[in-house]
């Protein structure tokens, strides 16, 4: 029986993808915060336009300050690819579906409140 050198290699010494750890954000480097309720994520994933992106403006901003009810700025909605309009119109799905009461005054962002439950409205017609 004949020896076969090339099963003497090590190899790739490297761990194979599905063992790698997640990705991890670098220091000072901003990150999303969880826990975000799946079924909160699920739903606001079914509305329409850009809601998932809203949705997940609304949660990075509550995480900073550290607090269910934040302004949402067009500012913050940037980094997100949001334009005014279009948060307007998503701010307008999620509030329908339960996920979030949002508190209006012109000429001042809105103020957003991230609800517990979702209503059971996917907004979807």
């Amino acid at each position: 029986m004949a020896i076969d050198p090339s099963r003497l290699r090590l190899g790739n010494t490297t761990k194979p993808a599905a063992q790698r750890r997640l990705p991890r954000h670098k220091a000072g480097e901003k990150f999303l915060k969880g826990p975000i309720p799946l079924n909160w994520l699920s739903t606001a994933a079914k509305l329409p336009g850009k809601s998932l992106h809203v949705g997940i403006a609304i949660w990075f901003t509550a995480s900073l300050e550290k607090s269910a009810t934040v302004p949402l700025s067009n500012v913050a909605g940037l980094p997100f690819g949001l334009d005014r309009n279009a948060k307007y119109r998503a701010l307008k799905w999620l509030e329908k579906a339960g996920l979030i009461l949002v508190e209006r005054k012109l000429g001042r962002s809105p103020k957003i409140t991230i609800l517990d439950s979702c209503g059971g409205d996917d907004g979807s017609e």
